[in-house]
């Protein structure tokens, strides 16, 4: 008889639960955090008490029902 033997199961990095370290856990939060606040800047403030672009209406135009939908006034 003849014995066989089965090679150690793989693990795999990406279905193991330290796939991603923490440096890059706080990286990727910190650049959707700041992605979210520019966001959050060009809907809700740019064109209101401050703009960017002078006295231009071009984001306002852009997000406006964004603007009414969360709340922010545009009139």
């Amino acid at each position: 008889m003849t014995s066989h033997v089965s090679p150690a199961p793989r693990i795999d990095a990406a279905a193991s639960g330290e796939a991603l370290s923490t440096a890059r856990v706080v990286t990727i939060l910190t650049i959707t955090v700041l992605l979210a606040l520019l966001a959050y800047y060009f809907i809700g403030v740019d064109e209101g008490m401050s703009s960017v672009f002078g006295k231009t209406m071009v984001v306002h135009e852009w997000v406006h029902d964004s603007r009414h939908f969360l709340g922010f006034p545009c009139h």
